[in-house]
């Protein structure tokens, strides 16, 4: 590993026309397990110019079974993705949650794809997918996440929070941030340039008016990070290119899972490629991600390591995992190997298999829309404690040592 370097993570806030399609993508999944907790859902959605379109493929009792819709269901669906709307703040007129066409086209699960999926007699519940799958954990920050993604999503929570109660009145939903940190020893000591593109009431883009919005994202950037890390030479850039007055799915479409490094850790580790939201948890694209950071953090938090990625490998169908691999980075206080199996030897893990992942974690409820903005990983500061956040494998993993 490299001690002295540059390093850089973005963040997008919920406004971005991309996070709109995971929230609303998310929202479905949540409506879906509330109402059935072994429902398949794979919903992916298109947000542009006044219009939010769904498509994909869908299992769920109450809503949705034997090629039929239940009464009201579409109705239903179609309320739950105008509140998404709604929630986030747009109502302009290039995109109003009151006024926006909406499509819906989800359609039954394949038959071929459930009956790899499902469990059947002495066959366990298989993977919903092949693929690979990465979690991550550092000492860099209290939730033990990457510091530079850590304090680009904080800084646009904070802006949401002051947009959301009229503490900002100038900002609009769609913003994006970006942190530099300049890393000594692997410890980040500076932040060397801020990034940080809102989109604004009009007039915001000249005069006192432009002054204020900038004074008052250095104010938010002063909030959110150490001072020690804040110098007279860090560069900020706000709003570089201008006037950002049309902003969200009406400045540019959007589409569920095209932001997987804001999800996820900013770059500061591998990725699968698979996407999170709108995603039941059978597909082990999202469960898997999420003990794989449950691990990767139990063994930092354990002080087995300052840094850890693990990844998971599976087959379509296949219940067991092809391949578990830990790289500590060179700060394991054990070997790799050695953590490998002793991950392998805890029972209640179950195998790490699709189902005993969404049982140990308690994966089949709605708890998914709050996910999709701000990241997956870390936030317990905030409350939004995911169940992949818990650091209860700690004795385990010590003892199975």
């Amino acid at each position: 590993m490299r001690s002295n370097y540059l390093f850089t993570s973005e963040s997008v806030s919920e406004g971005h026309p991309d996070k709109v399609s995971d929230q609303i993508s998310d929202a479905i999944v949540d409506l879906f397990l509330s109402k059935d907790p072994e429902a398949r859902i794979a919903c992916e959605t298109l947000t542009t110019t006044q219009l939010v379109v769904l498509a994909g493929e869908i299992r769920c009792k109450g809503v949705y079974e034997n090629g039929a819709w239940a009464p009201g269901a579409r109705e239903e669906i179609e309320a739950t993705v105008r509140n998404v709307v709604k929630d986030i703040g747009y109502a302009q007129d290039g995109f109003h949650w009151q006024t926006l066409r909406f499509e819906n086209n989800l359609h039954g699960q394949s038959a071929h794809i459930a009956q790899g999926v499902d469990a059947s007699g002495n066959k366990d519940e298989g993977a919903g997918d092949q693929g690979i799958m990465f979690g991550f954990a550092c000492d860099e920050t209290p939730d033990l996440m990457p510091a530079t993604l850590y304090y680009s999503h904080k800084i646009l929570e904070r802006m949401a929070a002051d947009r959301h109660s009229g503490a900002a009145p100038f900002l609009e939903p769609d913003t994006k941030s970006q942190v530099t940190l300049k890393f000594d020893n692997g410890k980040p000591v500076a932040a060397t340039a801020i990034v940080v593109s809102t989109q604004h009431a009009k007039g915001y883009d000249k005069g006192a008016e432009e002054a204020t919005l900038k004074a008052y994202v250095k104010k938010v950037v002063a909030d959110v990070i150490p001072a020690a890390l804040l110098s007279d030479a860090t560069v900020y850039h706000i709003n570089p290119t201008g006037s950002f007055e049309i902003g969200g799915p009406d400045g540019d479409a959007g589409l569920t899972g095209r932001k997987i490094i804001v999800d996820t850790y900013g770059g500061a580790a591998p990725h699968g490629g698979g996407a999170f939201s709108g995603k039941d948890p059978t597909k082990v694209d999202r469960s898997a991600a999420y003990i794989t950071r449950y691990l990767a953090k139990n063994i930092v938090a354990a002080g087995l390591a300052k840094r850890c990625t693990i990844q998971l490998a599976y087959a379509i169908g296949v219940s067991a995992p092809l391949s578990l691999y830990v790289d500590t980075h060179g700060t394991g206080t054990v070997g790799d190997d050695k953590i490998e199996a002793a991950i392998q030897s805890i029972s209640k893990l179950g195998g790490l298999t699709p189902r005993g992942i969404r049982t140990h974690l308690g994966l089949n409820k709605p708890i998914y829309r709050k996910t999709a903005a701000y990241g997956h990983f870390g936030r317990t500061a905030e409350g939004d404690f995911f169940p992949w956040e818990r650091t209860d494998l700690i004795d385990d993993l010590k003892a199975a040592l």
